[in-house]
């Protein structure tokens, strides 16, 4: 599976992005998929996860309430919807897909990765 994720961008503070991720090689449709992100410096964190189904979601607090992910399992895509956006969200964002059906926000849980996409936030 080869994950491509785009929309990153500059954004000022209170701004939104809407980031998408392709995936290739096989469907994912029975596929896990989250966002993860690394801002410099720090260590890689969850973002977001959805489950196969789409049903389940869940969130990292930090961005609960301003973020949204969705999938199209008929087009193999998952999408992050970034609303009220912070300077605090700004990180390289990563998509990864991983077997299994229910959501994680666990790394270990994932299987494939994206190049990662950058968003910047200014303030």
């Amino acid at each position: 599976v080869q994950l491509q994720a785009c929309g990153g961008g500059l954004v000022q503070a209170g701004g939104s992005l809407r980031l998408s991720c392709a995936a290739s090689g096989r469907t994912v449709s029975t596929y896990r998929m989250g966002w993860f992100r690394q801002a410099p410096g720090k260590e890689r964190e969850f973002v977001a996860a959805i489950s196969w189904s789409g049903i389940s979601t869940f969130y990292a607090d930090s961005v609960k309430g301003r973020f949204t992910i969705s999938r199209m399992n008929s087009k193999n895509t998952v999408n992050l919807q970034m609303n009220s956006l912070k300077s605090e969200d700004t990180a390289v964002y990563y998509c990864a897909a991983g077997p299994g059906s229910s959501s994680s926000k666990e790394a270990v849980g994932y299987t494939y990765w994206g190049q990662g996409t950058q968003v910047t936030v200014s303030s």
